[in-house]
C-alpha cells in the first residue's frame, strides 16, 4: 500500500486574521457611521417655520444650489444634499426660480419643491446684473403703473437714505438696487419694494467693506461702479475676484480698463446696439478710469471682489466659449488663449 504524502493546509498566522478581521470591522463600522451621518445630515435644520426666500439662478449647478441652501441655515450639509439629488438622479430636474423654504424642512422636501418648480408667488425678483431699465420693466411687468415705478425710480425720494450717502447729486439708483426677491401684496407700493432693496443694499455696505475699499484707493462709488463691472463680466466668484485684481491693476498704472461690457452699455444707454466701437464716456476700450456710473446692480460677490482682490499680477483675461476664463501677463499671450479659446464669443 502507498500512502502519498499531503502538504499541510496553511494556516494564517493568528495576528494576520486579527488584522483582517479588525480591519473589515472598521470598514463596516465606518460605511455605518457615514450612512448615518448622511442620513442626519438631511433632517431639517430646525423647526423653524419662518419662510426663507432663495433664488435659484438659471444654469446654477447642484453645487452653487447646495452651497446658497446651506449659507441660508435651510440644510445642514452641502454634501449630504448633493448625494441626495445624485442618488435621486434629479441633478437635471432642479428648476430656476425663486422659492419659500423653511429650517423645518428636509433636504428630501427642498429637492421635491425644486425639482416640481414650486416657486413663491406674490414676490418681486430683482435679479443681479440687471440695469435699471431692466429692474424698471420687471416692476412694470410685475404690476405696478408705470408712473408708480417711475416715481419710486426718483432719487430724489431717498436723500437721507444710508445706502446712498456715497452716490453723487443727481446721479440716478444705477448700481444702488440689490438683487433680492420681496415679498408683495395688494397694497405694495413700488417704493416700498426700493426702500427694501436699498436696505438690503445697505446691509451690504457694512463698514469693514467701505474701509476695505478706502484700501484700495477707492471711493464706495467707484467700487460699486467696478463691482458693476465684475459682476457683468464673469459670474464664478474666484473668477470675480481675479478680474478685480485686473482691472485695480490697469488703474493704477495707467491702462484703460478695456472692459466690453462698459461699452455695450454706453452703446445702448444712447439708444444704440451693444457695441464696442461706440464711442461714449463709459467706453472704457477707448477711454481710460472707470464709467461715469456704475453698469447694472451688484452682488455681494462682486463687492466683495473688489474689496478684497485675488493677490494675482494678472493683466489680462478671456472667458473661452466654453465658459473658462484664461488669465495672463502679456498681451502676446493674452492674444494666443483668445486665438485657441475665444472663437464664438469673441467674433473670431
Amino acid at each position: 500500500m502507498r500512502y502519498t504524502k499531503q502538504s499541510p493546509k496553511r494556516r494564517w498566522p493568528r495576528r494576520v486574521c486579527i488584522v483582517v478581521v479588525g480591519g473589515i470591522l472598521l470598514v463596516v463600522l465606518a460605511t455605518a457611521g457615514v450612512r448615518h451621518m448622511y442620513f442626519e445630515n438631511l433632517k431639517p435644520v430646525s423647526s423653524s417655520q419662518e419662510t426663507v426666500l432663495i433664488t435659484v439662478k438659471k444654469g446654477a449647478s447642484v453645487d452653487d444650489i447646495a452651497d446658497q441652501l446651506q449659507q441660508a441655515g435651510l440644510i445642514r450639509s452641502a454634501w449630504a444634499f448633493k448625494l441626495y439629488v445624485s442618488n435621486k438622479e434629479a441633478r437635471n430636474a432642479l428648476q430656476a426660480g425663486t422659492y419659500g423654504f423653511e429650517p423645518s424642512q428636509s433636504a428630501a422636501e427642498i429637492v421635491a419643491q425644486l425639482t416640481h418648480g414650486k416657486v413663491a408667488t406674490d414676490l418681486v425678483t430683482i435679479l443681479p446684473g440687471q440695469r435699471l431699465d431692466k429692474i424698471r420693466s420687471t416692476l412694470i411687468n410685475d404690476g405696478f403703473s408705470e408712473a408708480d415705478v417711475d416715481s419710486a425710480l426718483n432719487p430724489a425720494q431717498y436723500a437721507d437714505n444710508p445706502a446712498l450717502v456715497d452716490k453723487p447729486a443727481g446721479a440716478n439708483l444705477e448700481g444702488y438696487l440689490y438683487p433680492d426677491s420681496f415679498q408683495k401684496t395688494a397694497d405694495t407700493t413700488a417704493k416700498e419694494i426700493i426702500l427694501e432693496s436699498l436696505k438690503e443694499m445697505q446691509n451690504h455696505l457694512t463698514p469693514d467693506l467701505r474701509t476695505a475699499y478706502a484700501n484700495q484707493g477707492l471711493s464706495t462709488y467707484q467700487a460699486i461702479i467696478l463691482a458693476s463691472v465684475v459682476e457683468q463680466e464673469v459670474s464664478k466668484q474666484t473668477d470675480r475676484t481675479t478680474v478685480a485684481q485686473v482691472f485695480l491693476k490697469r488703474m493704477r498704472i495707467g491702462m484703460p480698463l478695456g472692459s466690453d461690457v462698459t461699452a455695450y452699455y454706453g452703446a445702448v444707454l444712447a439708444g444704440q446696439k451693444p457695441s464696442t466701437t461706440y464711442d461714449s464716456a463709459y467706453n472704457t476700450l477707448l477711454h481710460k478710469g472707470l464709467p461715469p456710473t456704475p453698469i447694472s446692480n451688484v452682488s455681494t460677490s462682486s463687492l466683495q471682489a473688489v474689496a478684497h482682490p485675488a493677490g494675482t499680477d494678472w493683466l489680462y483675461f478671456v472667458t473661452g466659449d466654453d465658459g473658462v476664463t484664461h488669465f495672463s501677463k502679456t498681451l502676446a499671450d493674452h492674444e494666443a488663449l483668445t486665438a485657441q479659446y475665444c472663437h464664438k464669443l469673441c467674433g473670431q
